[in-house]
């Protein structure tokens, strides 16, 4: 190490109070670095400061709540020069190194002086990692002889070898009588000075015991300090008692219970009387602890010091346990009492506790001062201490550095809390891209902010990870309406396409209105720069006829604006028209069947005689040219059959033929000169309701679709009334060989086959015979109803 140096300016402070040496180390100038104590005993040069020395010799290195190193010495400690029990000096040789073996060291030198006159007749010190008695010498006088006799027996100066005392100990293994060189074996320091001795003990010792008074448990050290001289023997009681916890904890306050009255230290407990009681903080007395929310307190039983925490004097630091932040408080406490009693006179009780609170968790919260009308999240974290930094952030699982955060727009600063804590504001904007939004109920966005805090946290710079989820509903969707109208043959809506997709899907009944399904249905659909417009022509797929007359149809056409997540209907777009129509077929979802028919023949037929296979079933309505049906599929001779996944009813529209009469047996007739094949077409899977409407449209069955195809012979415009000569007989079998006789009855199973001729007998050269027709009746009327179809248009 080099020579002796003196500590630059600031990098040292200490005092003197309640007879210990106080130092305190800037640790700003300690940093990077490394330390070493040495004590420069006047006699025997410098003395490396261990654990074991300290407690022994009444030394204490630690650190303060800032991380400053302390060092106390009592002034009855190992190397301190004592003149007359009054002055003391200590000097403390510092060695700093930037390496841990400490080489290269500079050693800056440090004396500290003490001047302490008012001794107690008995002085305890219970420090943190030793027990210090000191009493005075003189004893009570019995008479002037005896005074001096005793006087006269103890060593003059301190300088007299203090082999001649015996301590002797009592604890619940016996009793253990040693010399004092022994006890300082055993880690006991023991020593008379001019006018006193002293007795210095760890904690803990084989010869300690542990008691329980007013509830707090005290370590002591029962002993009596006994000199032999010649005839002579002083026995002086240097019994000890320090407290070792006490201490409890709130959420918001620590206390530290020490006893009033220790029954090892007051054996005439009637004759205690409590003087004066201190308390101080990080060395200092404070005079008015109310004055910083201090509570010092006593009754007489106990002794009690209520510490707010964060009050000032201590230290709040940031810690994290278990991955969850909190908070640990520290403040380095003493307390001073001074009491008397008949044995003792006055007796100076001192106590110096550094109390640590537990790890307090304090979660932090998100506050969430968002400004709807501003579209900007707005949201501050914390509470934090100053010793909490923000590194880096996460929003929408996107990591940002600060700085790139800032670059890219965000807002992030810091804004003061309450008691001296700290938050982080972080402001986005709802349309920035790494926000989140979900179209929600009709009209709302649901922005959302993922944020992920990276904290460094004290000194150490433990990081620390906490995630926020932020939420804001507004209603800034304007949901479309749409423009129906119509012209002669179609119907129209235009939709505006703003959101179309992206919040909702345009749907015909169950299914989505796509481009594929417009085609399909033979809807023409084009779009400009805002709308979207359909072209529905009357009799597309999809038109619902609320009502249907001679000529006349009032139309609708819906569309459902479905969410595109929920499939919830938001809107139903509806044009609703009234047509003229001369000639139409409309197949009802409940199975009706509505149909216009235009017949032009030449010459022209009565309409009212025209009828549907069942001839029962005639025009509601009719005019010259036009003849309106409406009748149900289970009715009127309705025909059903299948073909892929599609029903189809079949009826005919015809008008009454005429024969020949005279004949007694019916002969199969010539065709009609007109007649109209009527077709509906149900989807197999749909099912016909029995009602035109179910109470919600968007779910309403389908219409069928419909045809009429008009079929003529070659007479279809020749009305010329004439027999043809054809005979149909039935054979028994497929020989055709023999035959049934005619209006005989015959009985057939429906599996069975029927084998049936048909002969044209007509000798003309220009008539030919094509099998049409050919069904079944239960009577002899071959267009009564039921019927059963055997051929069907040959």
């Amino acid at each position: 190490s080099s020579a002796l140096c003196v500590p630059p300016s600031g990098f040292v402070q200490s005092s003197c109070h309640s007879r210990i040496f106080w130092m305190k180390l800037n640790k700003l100038l300690l940093q990077g670095k490394f330390f070493q104590l040495e004590i420069n005993d006047p006699y025997a040069g410098p003395v490396l400061l261990d654990e074991k020395l300290a407690s022994r010799c009444g030394y204490v290195l630690s650190e303060d709540v800032w991380g400053n190193p302390v060092f106390r010495a009592s002034v009855l400690g190992c190397h301190v020069a004592n003149e007359a029990d009054e002055l003391f000096s200590l000097t403390v040789n510092i060695k700093v190194s930037s390496f841990s073996s400490m080489r290269a060291a500079v050693t800056y030198t440090y004396p500290m002086y003490c001047s302490y006159s008012s001794w107690a007749s008995r002085e305890i010190v219970c420090e943190e990692n030793y027990m210090e008695v000191s009493v005075r010498t003189d004893v009570p006088a019995v008479s002037n002889d005896y005074t001096v006799a005793w006087m006269s027996a103890l060593p003059e100066t301190q300088n007299v070898a203090y082999q001649l005392w015996q301590l002797m100990f009592v604890s619940p293994s016996g009793r253990k009588t040693i010399t004092v060189s022994d006890a300082a074996k055993l880690g006991y320091s023991f020593k008379n000075t001019l006018s006193r001795v002293y007795l210095r003990a760890p904690y803990h010792t084989n010869e300690s015991d542990v008691s329980v008074v007013s509830g707090v448990n005290m370590n002591m050290v029962t002993s009596t300090s006994m000199y032999r001289q010649r005839w002579l023997l002083l026995l002086i009681d240097t019994t000890v008692s320090c407290p070792v916890d006490g201490i409890s904890f709130t959420d918001t306050t620590l206390t530290w219970t020490v006893p009033s009255v220790i029954p090892t230290l007051v054996v005439q407990e009637s004759t205690f009387l409590s003087k004066t009681i201190l308390m101080g903080v990080d060395g200092r007395v404070i005079v008015n602890p109310e004055e910083k929310n201090y509570l010092l307190e006593h009754n007489e039983t106990h002794i009690g010091i209520t510490v707010p925490i964060g009050a000032e004097g201590g230290k709040l630091k940031s810690s994290i346990s278990g991955g969850v932040y909190g908070v640990i408080y520290s403040i380095d406490l003493f307390l001073e009492h001074t009491w008397t009693d008949a044995d003792w006179q006055t007796t100076k009780y001192t106590v110096i506790k550094s109390i640590t609170t537990p790890f307090m968790p304090k979660i932090p919260t998100v506050i969430n001062n968002t400004l709807p009308e501003e579209r900007l999240f707005n949201v501050a974290f914390g509470h934090f201490l100053p010793d909490v930094s923000l590194v880096a952030i996460a929003i929408g699982n996107v990591p940002f550095t600060l700085r790139e955060a800032q670059h890219h727009g965000f807002k992030i600063y810091e804004t003061p809390f309450s008691n001296r804590t700290k938050g982080f504001v972080l402001e986005v904007s709802f349309d920035d891209p790494y926000v989140l939004k979900e179209y929600v109920n009709r009209n709302e966005t649901k922005y959302t902010l993922l944020v992920n805090y990276s904290m460094s946290v004290g000194p150490e710079m433990i990081p620390y990870y906490h995630s926020a989820e932020v939420e804001c509903v507004i209603a800034d969707i304007e949901l479309p309406e749409a423009v129906g109208y119509c012209d002669e043959e179609n119907l129209y809506l235009a939709i505006p396409t703003f959101g179309l997709h992206q919040y909702w899907n345009l749907y015909l009944g169950s299914k989505p209105l796509n481009r594929h399904v417009a085609l399909t249905n033979g809807y023409l659909a084009a779009t400009n720069s805002t709308h979207l417009i359909l072209q529905i022509p009357l009799f597309a797929v999809g038109v619902i006829y609320e009502e249907v007359s001679f000529q006349k149809i009032k139309a609708r056409f819906d569309v459902a604006l479905r969410k595109v997540r929920t499939m919830e209907t938001l809107q139903m777009f509806s044009v609703r028209c009234n047509f003229n129509s001369s000639a139409f077929i409309i197949c009802h979802p409940d199975g009706t069947i509505m149909i216009s028919a235009q017949m032009k023949t030449i010459p022209a037929i009565d309409m009212s005689k025209t009828k549907l296979r069942d001839s029962s079933c005639k025009p509601r309505e009719y005019n010259e040219e036009h003849a309106f049906f409406k009748f149900h599929v289970t009715t009127c001779g309705t025909s059903v059959r299948f073909e892929g996944d599609h029903i189809i009813y079949e009826n005919e529209i015809s008008y009454e033929k005429e024969t020949l009469p005279g004949q007694s047996i019916p002969t199969i007739t010539r065709d009609p000169d007109y007649r109209l094949t009527v077709l509906c077409y149900y989807r197999a899977k749909e099912t016909l309701v029995l009602r035109a409407f179910a109470s919600d449209p968007s779910t309403s069955p389908p219409f069928g679709s419909g045809t009429m195809v008009p079929r003529s012979n070659i007479a279809v415009y020749r009305r010329i009334r004439q027999a043809l000569n054809v005979v149909s007989r039935l054979s028994k079998d497929e020989s055709f060989m023999e035959f049934y006789e005619a209006n005989m009855a015959i009985l057939k199973r429906p599996v069975e086959p029927v084998f049936l001729e048909v002969e044209l007998k007509d000798e003309s050269p220009d008539a030919e015979l094509y099998l049409e027709n050919c069904w079944v009746t239960g009577s002899p009327d071959f267009n009564s109803t039921p019927r059963w179809n055997i051929t069907v248009d040959g």
